[in-house]
């Protein structure tokens, strides 16, 4: 997905940290009315969410490398300038997002 609005620096920068663990809550609460960075800070809370299964034996170490990797493809995607949805989890990870910003009352 592109944007038509130029995206400054500044929202790549902090679209990329939301993809850094719990750096995410940061992200969606410091720019939670940015909707570039929303979109970004949503997606990494999720992945944040699935990060916390990392310690299940087997299932954790592979929760682990795909969430790594999904992040770093967030970070490049974001750095560029681009909304790239999450496989299968984009609108759950709005969802998810949403829920936060409510329930903490940002």
């Amino acid at each position: 997905m592109t944007q038509s609005k130029k995206i400054s620096q500044e929202e790549k920068i902090w679209s990329a940290i939301s993809y850094v663990w719990i750096l995410s809550i940061v992200a969606l609460a410091a720019r939670k009315n940015n909707e570039y960075i929303r979109f970004h800070a949503n997606q990494g809370f999720l992945l944040f969410c699935l990060s916390l299964f990392f310690w299940f034996p087997i299932f954790g170490w592979l929760l682990s490398i795909t969430v790594t990797i999904v992040a770093i493809i967030g970070i490049l995607k974001s750095l560029k300038g681009e909304k790239w949805e999450l496989p299968l989890l984009a609108s759950f990870a709005k969802q998810v997002g949403d829920w936060f910003i409510k329930t903490i009352k940002l």
